[in-house]
């Protein structure tokens, strides 16, 4: 029999996988929840995400089910989220069950009260009981039970569970003082948790952290502590040596189900490519290592091919699954190797990739690079170039036979938050690599959420089928923002600076607390949710107050509004206290000290664009690692209203058109710089300056 429920008309692709499940489907509203207070029947929210592959399987397993149909249809308001559009919801009630249960995932399976308040939760459950784990049909009857026989108990048990989430979110409970002081404990527990055998940080599963891996790399600059380096260069190495990135087709997956970054969970997340994108581009800045510049240009190659839209903006994920099986389109058979490469080739092949004949995982072979390619080249008496094109030649023959595989499934809708990830990448990408296509495409997905998801000078969340919808967090202003400094600070367009100051304005206006200070994730006007959070915590992406203390910062910087700098200092404080308790739960936040504190640099490029030694000079800043700066461009044709607006660059117009540099700190500058080679000397009396203050 085909169904239809209420999802049918979502653009979601998650929601819309489940529109026609027996299961009587409703979106998050006001006519899902106006239902179960009319009824005064509970709520079952179920929460996930189209490339989940747990979600999948509960799907197939349980919501297709017409007999666990019946008995929620019967007995329960069922709403499917997509914790993607709606990470507010998501927050609150993860927070819930990872307090009822210890901990949390997705699928997140959920009871409400009509009111919204959780009284019971978890993550997957089988249909039936197995494993250990209580059956679905088994929970779904018990708590009808519940419902009608303690209801008292119930309803008190859901008032006692909301107050807490209520206290989570009280923000004087991690007030503090600002300093670099906070900088030591996250770099210690980072050497706590450190795993010096295969990289990353703690047991599997492992994930990337390219937000702890950036902190790193700026502790590092800042006090010259080697072991700091040496814990983002042993992680990023493994991990590109690793399964859990695509050796054919680029990019990264998810995260790895065990220690050694071999067997991933193989969905592939726009967020995870864009941050690792960033922090390989930074490692190369510091280390000059090429391997990190081919993962991040063979990275940015993938999203362009595979995750873009013909209208500029990026897709926000792809499954784990093909044809029902996870992983089915990224594994080898030997066999399929042999026959593709030919026997020698394929000997060489293998021997590089680890592929065997019984297989690395449930019998077939996910590529990894097993051997460093010095020992192999030695091995078979060729040089290492010829190994590089040897290996490279294969991969396209192989890649080549993948693309005729079904693939994988795309979650086509475009998040604005995520997109500013990746717009910022590529940002990062052009000043490195210097190719005008990452421009071109950071401009294109620009001008794509401008258009489209910019509405009445307010951001929409996300955006697909031709519809913007869900108003914007937080994060989404946030990230914005930063995109379009860096933006600003890639093409010297000072249109970007000027969008920037207005979408700060904004989330100012709607995010801001008056009475604590500091932001809240929701703007004030959300009306259907539990409570307002601030959602401090960066992971697996910036957390939104994080990323506002940096586009507060960084504006603050570029127009000198001392009051953006108090701000981010007041949102700033307001974790302090946590930060010291948990450092790698504020990574991002932890990064935007830099900002912060009195070192920051303001750099001013001036002079003709035209001009050799303008490009020169350009280069030369951007290829170098410098992660607390901004830079701006000051020639004569900046209006008077604009340097009304952008003060940094007041004055740094000099007769006879010559280009310089300028450097400055809290808008006090040093004389010019008229050669490249003054301002590399500069930039080498930086790094490793501060160690005894941290």
């Amino acid at each position: 029999m085909k169904y239809t429920n209420h999802l049918i008309n979502e653009t979601s692709p998650y929601l819309l996988q489940h529109a026609h499940n027996p299961v009587n489907w409703y979106p998050w509203g006001d006519d899902a929840l106006r239902l179960a207070r009319e009824l005064n029947k509970p709520i079952f929210l179920s929460i996930g995400y189209s490339a989940c592959h747990w979600c999948h399987v509960m799907e197939h397993e349980s919501f297709q089910n017409e007999e666990i149909a019946s008995i929620l249809n019967e007995h329960f308001v069922s709403i499917k989220v997509d914790r993607e559009e709606r990470p507010d919801i998501d927050n609150i009630y993860m927070n819930a069950v990872q307090m009822m249960t210890g901990s949390g995932g997705w699928p997140l399976s959920i009871w409400l009260t009509p009111l919204r308040k959780p009284f019971f939760g978890g993550t997957y459950f089988p249909p039936d009981d197995r494993w250990g784990r209580p059956g679905f049909k088994n929970m779904l009857l018990q708590i009808v039970d519940v419902w009608k026989d303690r209801n008292d108990e119930l309803m008190k048990s859901a008032d006692e569970l909301t107050e807490q989430l209520m206290q989570l979110e009280s923000p004087g409970t991690g007030a503090g003082e600002i300093g670099m002081h906070l900088w030591k404990p996250a770099f210690d527990t980072a050497v706590r948790q450190f795993d010096e055998r295969n990289g990353g940080f703690g047991k599997a599963p492992k994930f990337p952290q390219p937000m702890e891996l950036a902190f790193l790399l700026r502790y590092y600059f800042h006090t010259g502590e080697r072991s700091a380096l040496s814990m983002v260069e042993k992680t990023l190495d493994e991990m590109a040596r690793g399964g859990i990135y695509d050796h054919l087709g680029g990019g990264f997956h998810r995260y790895s189900t065990d220690e050694r970054w071999l067997v991933p969970h193989f969905e592939k997340m726009l967020y995870d490519n864009a941050l690792l994108t960033s922090t390989y581009l930074e490692a190369f800045q510091l280390t000059k290592k090429t391997i990190y510049t081919e993962i991040a240009r063979s990275t940015l190659k993938y999203v362009l091919d595979e995750m873009t839209s013909p209208k500029g903006g990026f897709y926000s994920s792809q499954d784990a699954d093909s044809e029902g099986e996870e992983g089915k389109y990224y594994v080898w058979d030997a066999s399929e190797v042999v026959d593709l490469l030919g026997e020698e080739p394929a000997k060489l092949f293998m021997d590089f990739y680890g592929v065997s004949r019984g297989g690395n995982w449930e019998g077939v072979n996910i590529l990894h690079q097993r051997r460093s390619n010095a020992p192999v080249a030695k091995e078979y008496a060729i040089d290492e170039s010829d190994l590089s094109q040897r290996m490279a030649d294969a991969r396209a023959v192989l890649l080549s036979r993948r693309s005729q595989r079904v693939p994988p499934g795309t979650d086509d809708k475009i998040l604005t938050s995520w997109n500013a990830m990746m717009i910022s990448a590529l940002c990062k990408a052009h000043q490195v690599l210097g190719e005008q296509m990452y421009l071109e495409a950071a401009q294109k997905a620009v001008d794509f959420l401008l258009q489209n998801l910019y509405i009445d000078k307010s951001l929409k969340r996300t955006w697909r089928a031709g519809r913007a919808q869900i108003n914007g967090y937080l994060s989404d202003y946030a990230l914005l923002i930063e995109a379009l400094l860096d933006l600003y600070e890639t093409s010297f367009e000072l249109s970007h600076l000027s969008t920037a100051v207005e979408l700060n304005d904004s989330m100012l206006a709607k995010f801001w607390d008056e009475e604590e200070g500091g932001f809240y994730f929701t703007e004030m006007e959300q009306s259907d949710i539990l409570l307002r959070t601030r959602n401090p915590y960066d992971n697996p992406v910036p957390s939104g107050n994080s990323a506002a203390v940096h586009s507060l910062v960084r504006l603050g910087r570029f127009t000198g509004d001392h009051i953006l700098m108090e701000k981010a200092s007041e949102a700033f404080r307001m974790y302090a206290g946590k930060i010291e308790n948990y450092p790698f739960g504020f990574s991002h936040l932890l990064c935007a000290l830099d900002f912060l504190t009195h070192s920051a640099k303001e750099i001013v490029l001036s002079g003709p664009r035209d001009a050799a030694t303008f490009t020169e000079f350009k280069s030369a800043i951007q290829i170098k690692y410098l992660p607390n700066k901004v830079l701006a461009y000051a020639d004569g044709s900046i209006r008077e209203k604009e340097h009304i607006l952008f003060p940094l660059v007041n004055g740094k117009v000099l007769p006879g058109g010559d280009v310089k540099v300028f450097v400055c700190e809290n808008f006090s500058c040093k004389a010019p710089f008229t050669s490249v080679e003054e301002f590399d000397h500069f930039y080498h009396t930086l790094q490793f300056t501060n160690k005894e203050t941290y």
